[in-house]
């Protein structure tokens, strides 16, 4: 029983930190309408967010099996709380900023425990996998329950209308329930505390140990891999709804919930993946996955072009491309959660924490590098232009699991099936 009511803690927490990271996108356009800030001004929220991910991560994941999984946790949760209650108070852009770090130092130590604590209530790598894509599924919902949240909220008839901030208010609803929900249940941590305390002595020791960890081939090719690929998704996620209202014309609160194909096609793709991972190397499937979804941009991107100036607030007068592009999401699901499955499968538990700490920093990282890169190619070119970015990054990207593979391949622990149940970044 304890065990199924710590997962259901775990899945709410990644819920709401879903909603909150994810909510960049809509939080960049309405920062642009409410504040009268532009583009390339915009796209720092992605910086405050994720480099204060990475600072965190950075500093803390090393030794957070000290701190303890559950008081990160909960210390995080107490944290978005608290802020979500303040936001809709003083609503300026310097608040928007330092929410979103809220929310990066929140989401750091969430994601390192989270995935942590997966090791203690896991038998085996296939229970593993398959919970940790369940867990990103819930991950997915929570993005597509955002967007509709904030799009409730939006008033398209006032552009400065600030009511889209009342949303803050329920986020702080469901995080203070998650806290209690935490709160009160029990996880035991003794075995890894035990492992650890026996191999380091002090914090130095742990943070080198995490270092030590970055030297290894194989796990610096997954570091640039995670790198590459969270920078397609962000530079992606994060600047679709300002696409789909500025490209497409769309109303913004319209913008807003068409972005919702994008993570219901991630939650989807994450789903069939399961099937072929079961059948077909994981490697054929990412290669294959990525070959497409750099397929749709060269085909969808261009028919943007030459629309019909006038904002569209019907559903029944959205452009097919508006619903063809978001498809991208089907084939970039996979790879996520399946290149982090591996490496950590091939660690002792004790030792998730800090190469959690990493996949972390990098993500955030990547992150934030295609969200900026986009923000200042969509300000001063356009955003056709900008999307067509993302085809290097994918290039680099096949280039990197090839190596990757080559790597795991001569570690002697290669893992011939990934069982992928559901999922998200």
């Amino acid at each position: 029983m304890q065990t199924l009511k710590l997962k259901v803690s775990l899945f709410l927490n990644y819920f709401v930190f879903a909603i909150l990271l994810n909510s960049v996108g809509t939080v960049i356009l309405q920062v642009q309408r409410n504040f009268d800030i532009t583009k390339s001004a915009a796209s720092i929220l992605e910086a405050f967010k994720d480099l204060s991910i990475a600072v965190t991560s950075f500093l803390v994941a090393s030794f957070i099996v000290r701190i303890g999984y559950k008081k990160a946790m909960l210390i995080a949760l107490g944290v978005v709380t608290a802020m979500c209650i303040i936001m809709p108070s003083v609503p300026n852009f310097l608040m928007t900023k330092l929410l979103f770090a809220s929310v990066g130092f929140g989401f750091a130590l969430i994601k390192v425990s989270v995935f942590a604590t997966l090791g203690l209530v896991t038998q085996n790598q296939k229970e593993h996998l398959s919970l940790m894509n369940f867990l990103e599924s819930f991950f997915m919902i929570g993005i597509l329950t955002g967007s509709f949240l904030f799009g409730y909220f939006v008033d398209d008839n006032n552009p400065k209308s600030q009511s889209w901030l009342n949303a803050y208010y329920i986020l702080a609803a469901i995080a203070a329930a998650a806290f209690l929900l935490l709160l009160t249940t029990k996880l035991d941590e003794s075995s890894v505390k035990k492992a650890e305390f026996e191999e380091s002595k002090d914090l130095s020791d742990d943070f080198l140990g995490m270092l030590r960890l970055i030297v290894k081939p194989l796990v610096l090719i997954f570091i640039f891999s995670v790198f590459f690929y969270v920078l397609i998704e962000q530079s992606i996620m994060s600047w679709l709804p300002t696409f789909n209202n500025d490209v497409l014309h769309l109303s913004t609160s319209l913008s807003i919930q068409m972005a919702t194909i994008l993570s219901a096609s991630f939650a989807v793709g994450r789903f069939l993946a399961g099937i072929a991972f079961k059948k077909i190397d994981w490697l054929y499937v990412l290669l294959g996955c990525l070959v497409i979804a750099a397929a749709i941009v060269l085909i969808t991107v261009p028919l943007t072009k030459g629309l019909a100036v006038g904002t569209i607030k019907s559903i029944a007068d959205v452009p097919m491309v508006a619903f063809a592009f978001p498809m991208i999401g089907l084939f970039l699901a996979p790879i996520y959660p399946a290149v982090n499955s591996v490496i950590l499968s091939q660690l002792p538990k004790h030792k998730h924490a800090a190469m959690t700490g990493l996949i972390v920093i990098f993500s955030a990282l990547g992150g934030t590098t295609g969200s900026i890169i986009t923000g200042h190619i969509f300000d001063a070119y356009d955003g056709q232009t900008a999307f067509y970015f993302s085809l290097i990054p994918m290039g680099l990207l096949i280039v990197l699991l090839f190596f990757f593979k080559r790597l795991q391949s001569k570690s002697g622990t290669e893992t011939t099936a990934v069982n992928i149940t559901g999922g998200g970044h």
